[in-house]
């Protein structure tokens, strides 16, 4: 099992961590956020916080809340002028992609800044790849597209699904400003794609999975983690070659560890070069921030065969 952190981000910086909240640098501008794993005491004073902070979001009642699910009411206090949006560039093992940030009414701002390492893995695993066609990825879940952005810069024929009209705009922003194309945009329940793409007999080399743990589809269809995520994985078996590919699954979810992600995986597919462990971000106060769990792996590995069909 490893442990993956954050660390060469230049437009990115975890300040400080503690009592449910976080203060982050995203290039020139501090925001506090909610943040839920954030179960012990700051170690800076709440002035500090205070007098760094461009922004606080803020929600109507303090509650543990997970990605992409319920985030419940809230706004944002200026404490200093900063604009709506902005943009940052992020680092791939050459070159980079970059994305536009918003102050939601959520508290999101279009990027998870942990997930840097697995961008890295994706980048890495499509370069490598042994084939006379370009390899074609599945990223779904895929939010505002950093993973696709990644997939796309290495070369890939990227498809992005989403259950989210506003998250494939996005998408496709920073697609533009990134100097990219050809992205494949789909806004669909994952679930019923995936379905739909294992009765074509369709075939990815490379599959990306960012679930939330509470959800919904376009269409109002109810997504938890706990009830879907084996479905999914079995479709995934189905569509992912045999042969050469790359896998990678990312979990919020916080009842979900390391090791319990790895089993679940584990038991859909048999792959040679498994990953697994814990993202977290290490903020400049030294305190490691845990930020969800991941399994992944790349090439030459082997699809369990079903049964008891």
């Amino acid at each position: 099992m490893k442990n993956s952190s954050s660390k060469r981000l230049s437009e990115y910086e975890l300040i400080d961590c503690g009592d449910f909240e976080k203060l982050e640098r995203f290039g020139n501008y501090y925001l506090i956020r909610p943040e839920s794993q954030a179960i012990w005491k700051k170690r800076m004073t709440d002035q500090e916080w205070l007098t760094i902070a461009h922004a606080h979001y803020k929600r109507e009642q303090q509650q543990r809340t997970y990605r992409s699910g319920d985030p419940g009411n809230g706004g944002w206090t200026f404490y200093k002028k900063m604009p709506e949006n902005w943009i940052i560039s992020l680092p791939l093992p050459e070159g980079k992609f970059q994305m536009k940030l918003s102050l939601t009414t959520f508290g999101h701002i279009g990027i998870f800044p942990e997930q840097a390492s697995n961008w890295k893995f994706i980048y890495n695993s499509i370069k490598q790849f042994k084939g006379k066609e370009a390899p074609k990825v599945l990223n779904a879940f895929a939010y505002t597209g950093g993973a696709s952005m990644a997939a796309r810069a290495a070369g890939a024929e990227v498809t992005h699904l989403d259950a989210v009209k506003q998250m494939i705009a996005w998408g496709k922003e920073n697609m533009t400003i990134s100097k990219l194309d050809d992205i494949r945009w789909i806004v669909d329940d994952a679930l019923k794609f995936l379905k739909r793409e294992e009765k074509r007999g369709k075939i990815y080399q490379g599959i990306i999975l960012d679930p939330p743990a509470y959800g919904r589809g376009p269409q109002g269809e109810r997504w938890i983690l706990d009830e879907s995520i084996n479905d999914v994985l079995a479709s995934c078996t189905a569509i992912l070659d045999k042969k050469n590919h790359f896998f990678v699954l990312n979990l919020y979810s916080l009842g979900y560890s390391p090791l319990i992600a790895k089993n679940l995986v584990n038991s859909h597919f048999n792959f040679k070069n498994l990953e697994f462990g814990e993202s977290y971000l290490v903020s400049q106060t030294g305190i490691d921030l845990p930020l969800g769990v991941y399994v992944r792996c790349s090439s030459q590995s082997a699809i369990k065969k079903e049964i008891n069909k």
